[in-house]
């Protein structure tokens, strides 16, 4: 006799699409996925970083990145959704690179995020999914940069787990009765 599934999975595929960040020019950003002890990747990348890009000549001055992102986590538990944090690097006047932004949402999300931070840099840009210390941080928003996600859950109702309306923008998950 088959047993039921003893985890769910949770596929995120999508890219870092752009950014607007209207002080700044030659930007580039890292990414990395923070979540719980009773998450696991399965497949993918946990973090990477993109290529330079520049601001487009037209009206908006985006910068575009189109940078790719993939992954695949297991887990028993929703404690600990997942979720992406980013980071936005540019020259300085002296042509050094300096953090121009950090920000954290949970996966899956609508798209739009604001990112925020100022010098002194993070030593572990994960801190801004953490709420620890954070009471003692003055951020302030600087752009913000358009991350699209495809997601795809598996085995998440056969463990008792309703993710709700559609109409969410992230993930509200309750175990069904």
């Amino acid at each position: 006799m088959a047993s039921g599934p003893s985890v769910f999975l949770l596929n995120v595929s999508g890219q870092i699409e752009s950014a607007e960040f209207p002080e700044f020019d030659d930007l580039y950003c890292k990414y990395s996925f923070v979540y719980g002890h009773d998450w696991a990747p399965t497949s993918g990348i946990e973090e990477g970083i993109s290529q330079i890009t520049s601001k487009s000549q037209g009206g908006k001055q985006t910068l575009v990145w189109n940078f790719p992102v993939e992954i695949t986590f297991k887990s028993t538990n929703p404690y600990g959704w997942p979720q992406i944090v980013i980071s936005v690097y540019g020259p300085d006047v002296f042509g050094n690179d300096v953090v121009r932004g950090y920000g954290a949402v949970h996966l899956p999300f609508t798209p739009g995020s604001w990112f925020m931070g100022r010098r002194p840099e993070f030593t572990d840009p994960k801190v801004v999914a953490q709420g620890e210390g954070r009471e003692v941080t003055r951020v302030r928003s600087q752009g913000c940069v358009t991350v699209s996600f495809n997601v795809v859950t598996k085995d998440l109702k056969k463990l008792g787990y309703n993710t709700g309306s559609s109409d969410f923008p992230s993930a509200q998950l309750m175990p069904q009765p």
